[in-house]
């Protein structure tokens, strides 16, 4: 099983930037999903396992970035703006492989191995 390990989160006030970080072994497509208190889990943003092709939930498109770099097998979430609504705990997850480099999957239940997951709290 691919072990995924993220690091980037921490304490930012609003308007502020993080960029989280995820190391996994291989080449798939992967995501990002995060769950605030109370809240069930929510996709965020996922990418091809190419790189080509990105997609994002409505609520961070335009501030949030996903990328890649294939050549150290890392996912990275540039978060840019940031809310206090933003403040969630945040996952890594893989996708399955895909003969179609342009794969991107959205819910949850594409994605087969999670991450720890990362703190990240906007402060107001």
């Amino acid at each position: 099983q691919v072990q995924l390990v993220e690091s980037g989160g921490g304490l930012v006030q609003a308007g502020g930037s993080l960029r989280l970080s995820c190391a996994a072994s291989g080449r798939y497509s992967m995501g990002w999903f995060r769950q605030a208190p109370v809240k069930e889990r929510e996709f965020v943003a996922a990418i091809s396992r190419s790189g080509f092709t990105t997609s994002y939930a409505d609520s961070v498109k335009g501030r949030f970035t996903i990328s890649r770099d294939n050549a150290k097998n890392t996912v990275y979430l540039q978060m840019n703006s940031l809310k206090p609504e933003d403040t969630a705990v945040y996952y890594c997850a893989k996708g399955p492989y895909s003969g179609n480099p342009y794969y991107t999957p959205r819910a949850e239940e594409d994605f087969d191995s999670w991450g720890q997951g990362t703190q990240v709290t906007v402060s107001s």
